[in-house]
């Protein structure tokens, strides 16, 4: 599993996926090894966490929720497949126990929070606040829908979570990182070398001679699985979205300029700029200032006077509509740059606005828009012959037809790929032109088979249809095929290992006191110097392996590492380490101490939930779990 894991996090889809589940589970909750006692279950239980039991729907539906959030985070569905190759399964199902065994926690310690409580929470999460900091009910509601809660559903999330933080803060109060241990990670992350240095290239290879033939022989028998020719997979497949049906309907200007004119407001750039506002408590003080202004004192000097920094005063460069204030933005976008406003009585109390830059308003043309206007309209219309389409397909799939003739005799038009590898490429290495982009049929293609029925692909608010018609075995190429690229690959190696030869040769001088100058001189190279840089550092012509192995050498000591590629060396001399004074005063130190903390808390938690589990005692219906989650599938 692990090994499936690394596979599946290589890409970029894994490490997104990854990355949302580290966000979403507490480290705490991240510990495994639940006791599975097999024993009797109820029909409608998923597991037992001492006298709580997890039903299947309860269960169904939580795992169901986070598969959903995951496809909006990454802006395509998860299959339960890739669900399971990055172990959701078993991540949602050990945040599920433990909470459970937090609850049950909670219940046996009687602890409980008041519906007052509950609202207060509710009422001072600032997710829920309009731009005026008030609770807005309308934000609320579409913020948990977003999330799939009902306001019951949430609020009793919310009231057990709450429960839950109660016993949390019970167990992790007091916790504090030794002070040595506070000293040993801020001197490792603000540790700081110099280095100087010298890149050896291709030129420093010498002459390669062209292999013999006995050795290009050779070198291909030593190497033949990098040159094995890839299964391809020959695929046929229709898509039918609303944008491909829609790039054959017609739109005439007409309907193109009613939309054009529709939006004619929200299709250009509004009126901006740049305010300042002072607010006085009443109007007396506000037009005596406003006097003073007039009498020649600067509006910068006034708020100095009264002890305000640019911060409390800059509504920075905004829009109209982006005032809260009414009478402040009708106010701010009649005067001109420069000007001083008479005192405005707003919502907030009594103001003085200034006017500094002003971008103007920006309309593009209809001629600008007018095409996206009209794939938009188009689209749009299609919808209604997406879904006809899609019955239809259904239809003429269920009574046999393969992908080609249900497309043809619906009137589309089917894309054939005669051979294609599992990335997507050709034979001759491009990528298949033919696939739009964001449509996944290539990885779905070699999950399948020929002959078999597959499911639609949902694409971009319609479907994707496909077939695999032939596959052509992986395959040990000869070496007549690839003749050109072994060469250059046993050309790559040579130039390689010369340069690592050559670098160590450089590494032994310098350690027997040479200096970099003088040894780099030999082959005419430059060397250039890299001074105070971290271990996280990010330094232009210095790949990652450098820095890393910079901080692995003792000060003085030369070492060498790849550079940017095959063909590359670097050989350096580390010429200063320092480690800044710490400064527990400091807010780096601060938050680096707060960090530790968290780290500290979640270890503390993660020992007293897993401790919970062992003595309340789980019980775990693995067939219900393969059910819902798709793993008695195959």
């Amino acid at each position: 599993m692990l090994r499936g894991m690394r596979k599946a996090s290589s890409n970029w889809l894994g490490k997104t996926i990854m990355a949302v589940v580290m966000g979403v589970l507490i480290v705490s909750f991240g510990i495994w090894g639940i006791a599975d006692i097999f024993r009797g279950f109820g029909q409608s239980t998923l597991a037992t966490i001492g006298h709580t039991e997890i039903s299947i729907n309860e269960f169904r539906q939580l795992y169901t929720d986070r598969l959903q959030q995951i496809g909006r985070q990454i802006g395509r569905p998860l299959t339960p497949d890739q669900a399971r190759a990055f172990g959701l399964d078993r991540q949602v199902l050990q945040q599920t126990i433990a909470e459970a065994a937090l609850d049950e926690e909670a219940r046996r310690l009687g602890l409980g929070q008041s519906d007052a409580e509950t609202m207060r929470f509710i009422f001072s999460d600032p997710n829920f606040k309009a731009a005026n900091g008030a609770f807005d009910p309308a934000r609320f509601q579409a913020s948990i829908r977003q999330f799939g809660f009902t306001e019951q559903r949430y609020i009793a999330d919310l009231r057990k979570s709450s429960l839950r933080r109660q016993v949390a803060g019970a167990i992790s109060a007091g916790i504090e990182p030794p002070k040595v241990m506070i000293e040993a990670l801020s001197r490792y992350q603000n540790e700081q070398r110099g280095i100087e240095y010298v890149k050896l290239d291709a030129a420093q290879a010498g002459t390669i001679e062209p292999p013999s033939p006995e050795a290009l022989a050779a070198y291909f028998d030593d190497h033949k699985t990098q040159f094995r020719a890839p299964e391809y997979r020959k695929i046929a497949f229709v898509a039918v979205t609303p944008e491909q049906i829609g790039k054959w309907t017609e739109v005439s200007d007409d309907d193109a300029r009613k939309l054009f004119d529709q939006r004619r407001d929200k299709l250009g750039t509004p009126e901006k700029r740049e305010v300042s506002q002072m607010v006085f408590p009443n109007e007396e003080e506000a037009g005596a200032a406003r006097n003073r202004i007039a009498a020649g004192l600067s509006f910068d000097d006034l708020a100095k006077e009264r002890n305000l920094k640019p911060s409390d005063l800059e509504l920075g460069l905004i829009a109209k509509s982006a005032i809260i204030d009414p009478a402040v933005a009708d106010a701010a976008f009649s005067l001109p740059t420069g000007e001083v406003s008479q005192p405005i009585k707003g919502e907030f109390g009594v103001a003085l606005v200034k006017i500094g830059k002003i971008e103007p308003a920006v309309q593009p043309s209809y001629e600008s828009l007018a095409p996206g206007l009209k794939r938009e309209i188009a689209a749009e219309r299609a919808r209604k012959t997406v879904a006809d389409l899609r019955d239809k397909m259904e239809d003429e799939r269920g009574g046999g037809a393969s992908v080609i003739e249900a497309a043809k005799k619906l009137g589309l038009n089917p894309v054939t790929i005669d051979a294609v590898d599992r990335s997507g490429r050709l034979p001759n290495g491009q990528l298949a032109p033919d696939i739009p982009r964001g449509i996944d049929v290539v990885s779905q293609a070699f999950n399948s088979d020929i002959g078999v029925d597959n499911d639609p692909i949902a694409f971009q608010g319609g479907s994707v249809w496909y077939d695999v018609l032939g596959i052509t075995p992986s395959r040990e190429r000869s070496l007549d095929e690839v003749k050109e690229q072994v060469e250059a690959r046993w050309r790559e190696d040579q130039i390689a290992s010369r340069l690592r030869a050559k670098a160590t040769e450089m590494v032994q001088k310098l350690e027997q006191g040479g200096k970099l100058a003088d040894v780099a001189a030999g082959d005419g190279l430059k060397v250039e110097t890299a001074a105070g840089f971290k271990r996280d550092a990010s330094l232009p012509g210095l790949p990652a392996s450098a820095i890393a192995a910079a901080f692995r050498t003792a000060k003085d000591a030369a070492g060498q590492t790849a550079g940017t590629g095959a063909g590359e060396q670097i050989v350096f001399r580390v010429t200063d380490v320092s480690a800044p004074a710490i400064d527990f005063a400091s807010d780096d130190i601060k938050k680096l101490k707060q960090s530790l903390e968290r780290s500290l808390t979640d270890e503390q938690l993660a020992e007293y939930v897993t401790r919970l589990e062992s003595d309340i005692g789980t019980s775990i219906n693995q067939a219900a779990l393969a059910q819902i989650t798709g793993a008695n599938n195959n």
